[in-house]
């Protein structure tokens, strides 16, 4: 079994060692390997930038001057080609084991150098001083795998005032300098100062004649000048008048034609609106009411229509109930006058007898509608004189009938009755 392994881009991951004694070597930077469990090892190396700080204390120059010098310098492994000679010098040790051998192989350089240089050079020039260093010390920590990002000169001292001193005489001849151009240009201005005056004086009187010359010059050209001018300005205020009043003539005239195309353009919109307000009224009032007028009509058609089915059915209907009717009256009445003409022959048959059947059909309504009046008395009382009660009195209307109906009809019941086969007379 085995594991992976991985490296990120600041690390670099070095395994060596495999099956069957293998000596090969891998170098992963930035990546993944696998290892095998015992027989393989596995080991990483920081890429990582160092910043070191080489100090030399008191090295003497080429003219025995002791100084102090601090830099700073960056640093770190290179990769590819020369990762595996960085791998053979420093893996397995820390980083600070690898800045310290960096550091002592920077401050030996830095040593060899400063002590074939003057102070002024090293002072003066400290972009040049740094550049041999690293040059020069570049090989040898390359040798290593190292790379040399960069070096410079933070500090440079000395304990024996060198420095101050070398800027003091410095200073003084700067300050020197410095005076003597002042006084010199102090003089310099004086006298540049009194010749310009002069000269300003010089250019002034000069000027003044000829400021006096040209202002006469000046008057008589402007005499003639104003001369010109006024005739000139009263030809061009005649001439603007003149110019003004065509001006005037053809504006009127580009109004009166903008107001004939304005006037022309509004007949034109007049005339659309008029149109427009026709289809309006078309569209909102005529053809509604063509629609509504042809749906009355339409709706009275059918009214019609309807009106005159239902009156031709109620005709037919009436036609037809009539045609019944007649038809049942027609043989209602033949039934009525054969009963009629059978009743004629039956009573010329019989004669008075059928007179008397006659006046006997009748008399129950007669009686009722005699009697009906006095279907409306609560009470009746019948009153008789002899004595014989409501029988007799009965007896007696029924005896006084014969003579009432020979009375009405001419008819002798008793005798009619006489003539009937079986029938008897009391």
């Amino acid at each position: 079994m085995g594991n992976c392994h991985t490296v990120g881009p600041n690390e670099a991951l070095v395994v060596s060692g495999a099956c069957c004694g293998s000596g090969e070597k891998r170098y992963i930077h930035g990546g993944w390997a696998w290892a095998w469990c015992g027989v393989t090892d596995v080991q990483r190396i920081a890429l990582n930038v160092m910043t070191l700080n080489p100090h030399c204390d008191s090295v003497e120059t080429a003219e025995g001057v002791a100084l102090t010098v601090t830099a700073v310098t960056q640093c770190k492994i290179m990769t590819g080609e020369l990762l595996p000679t960085a791998c053979e010098q420093f893996l397995g040790r820390t980083t600070r084991e690898i800045e310290g051998i960096i550091l002592q192989t920077l401050e030996g350089h830095l040593r060899a150098i400063l002590g074939t240089l003057t102070v002024e050079e090293v002072y003066k020039d400290r972009d040049r001083f740094a550049t041999l260093v690293r040059e020069v010390a570049s090989p040898d920590v390359g040798k290593m795998g190292i790379e040399i990002l960069s070096f410079t000169i933070r500090d440079i001292m000395d304990k024996v005032e060198y420095l101050n001193s070398l800027g003091k005489a410095q200073t003084a001849v700067v300050k020197r300098d410095a005076d003597i151009g002042v006084a010199e240009a102090n003089r310099d201005a004086g006298i540049r100062r009194a010749e310009a005056e002069r000269a300003r004086m010089d250019v002034r009187y000069t000027a003044d004649t000829n400021i006096a010359d040209s202002r006469r010059e000046y008057e008589m050209a402007k005499a003639a000048f104003d001369q010109e001018v006024n005739r000139v300005r009263a030809e061009a205020e005649l001439s603007y008048e003149l110019q003004a009043a065509k001006i005037k003539q053809k504006i009127r005239t580009e109004e009166i034609q903008i107001e004939v195309v304005e006037r022309r353009k509004e007949i034109d919109i007049e005339e659309k609106e008029i149109l427009r307000k026709d289809k309006e009224l078309i569209a909102t009032v005529k053809r509604p009411a063509e629609a509504e007028s042809f749906k009355v009509e339409t709706i009275a058609e059918g009214r019609r229509a309807e009106t005159v089915a239902r009156a031709q059915a109620d005709a037919m209907k009436i036609k037809a109930v009539g045609s019944a009717e007649a038809s049942a009256i027609e043989a209602i009445g033949k039934a009525e006058a054969e009963r009629m003409r059978q009743k004629a022959a039956a009573y010329k048959q019989y004669g008075d007898a059928a007179l008397v059947s006659l006046v006997l059909e009748a008399l129950p309504k007669i009686a009722a509608e005699i009697t009906a009046p006095l279907s409306k008395t609560e009470d009746i009382v019948m009153l008789s004189g002899n004595g014989e009660g409501l029988t007799g009195e009965i007896t007696k209307l029924v005896g006084q009938l014969p003579p009432a109906v020979q009375a009405l009809t001419g008819v002798d019941i008793s005798k009619a009755v006489s003539k009937i086969p079986g029938a008897q007379v009391a």
